[in-house]
């Protein structure tokens, strides 16, 4: 009777180096669908974590790194990153360090970049009923440059921060190279939708659902950035968990002192200036730059651009232009 031989084991058979590249592959599916599952984990029950990550991400980018500092009363966390002449970048109201980091990667090849998260906001220490209006948020950038060493610098400001930078460099000429203000607040422009809302009572910075932060992001770009459902439920938290602050600090702004806080200070800048608008800027009207070179009577330089197919927020919808803009303003003066 003839014998069947049993069927050869083709893994056995195979080479060494075969069987090797085998276990790795499914080593790697294997910790491809942990990461995986992983990942879908956080989305949903952790997206803020995938917001931070996201962050991170970006920093390394822009060859930025993220350090804090005490300087007065907060502990300010702030990105430092790039060598050259020092360029200060400061953020609007209810928004943080991170709007600037699609820009930074544009200036940290030629300029020392610092984008502190102003005090009370992102991830900069906030005192209970403490004082976060311009003039204050003003005195604490002196004691933050003063902490950090920071040499003579261009300092930038979007919207609330421009108010505060024009504020700064008003009171502090001796610090501010030059001075670029961004959408800026703290200026007259004519009346739009925005100004009729606050007006009437409205805080449009506050929401309290997907729709709400939608409207926000509506009214802020041209196109607003599209975001996964979890990652506005995580923005959604962050905004209702600050809605005290957000609260009083907005009613400080909008009072005429704060919201026309620079119009009597322009006569006094005494280094170059440069203007930033979109067109179709929906919260601070562009007619705020005919106030800006205006009320110039002493800067030796006074700079304006319009930008076209942007909002509120020309350095994350035209951050390669806006880097361009500035690192043409920074390289003259």
């Amino acid at each position: 009777m003839a014998r069947t031989s049993a069927p050869l084991d083709t893994a056995s058979t195979r080479p060494l180096w075969q069987r090797l590249l085998l276990r790795r592959l499914k080593f790697l599916v294997v910790v491809a669908l942990v990461l995986g599952a992983g990942a879908g984990l956080v989305y949903l029950f952790a997206p803020q974590l995938l917001v931070k990550a996201d962050a991170a991400r970006m920093a390394m980018q822009a060859h930025v790194e993220k350090k804090s500092v005490v300087a007065g009363d907060t502990t300010w966390s702030y990105y430092e990153g790039g060598q050259g002449p020092t360029i200060v970048l400061l953020h609007g109201f209810a928004a943080n360090k991170e709007t600037w980091l699609k820009m930074a990667g544009g200036l940290t090849d030629h300029f020392h970049v610092v984008i502190p998260d102003l005090p009370g906001w992102g991830e900069s220490s906030r005192t209970t009923g403490g004082d976060y209006g311009v003039p204050a948020q003003a005195a604490r950038l002196d004691a933050f440059a003063a902490a950090t060493g920071l040499p003579r610098f261009l300092l930038v400001g979007q919207s609330m921060g421009g108010a505060i930078a024009g504020v700064y460099a008003a009171d502090h000429p001796d610090r501010v190279a030059a001075l670029t203000l961004m959408s800026s607040a703290g200026l007259t422009f004519k009346e739009n939708d925005f100004v009729r809302d606050v007006k009437a009572g409205k805080d449009p910075f506050l929401f309290n659902d997907r729709e709400g932060l939608e409207a926000l992001l509506a009214r802020i770009f041209t196109v607003p950035p599209h975001l996964p459902g979890r990652i506005e439920d995580a923005l959604v938290r962050r905004n209702v968990k600050d809605r005290a602050f957000i609260e009083s600090t907005f009613a400080e702004l909008k009072k005429p002192e704060q919201a026309y806080v620079l119009d009597p200070l322009l006569g006094k800048l005494t280094m170059p200036v440069l203007g930033v608008w979109c067109h179709d800027d929906k919260i601070i009207d562009v007619s705020a730059l005919d106030t800006l070179r205006n009320g110039l009577k002493n800067t030796p330089s006074i700079g304006a651009t319009v930008l076209n197919g942007c909002n509120h927020m020309p350095m994350l919808e035209k951050p390669d232009e806006t880097a361009r803009i500035i690192t043409g303003f920074a390289l003259a003066h």
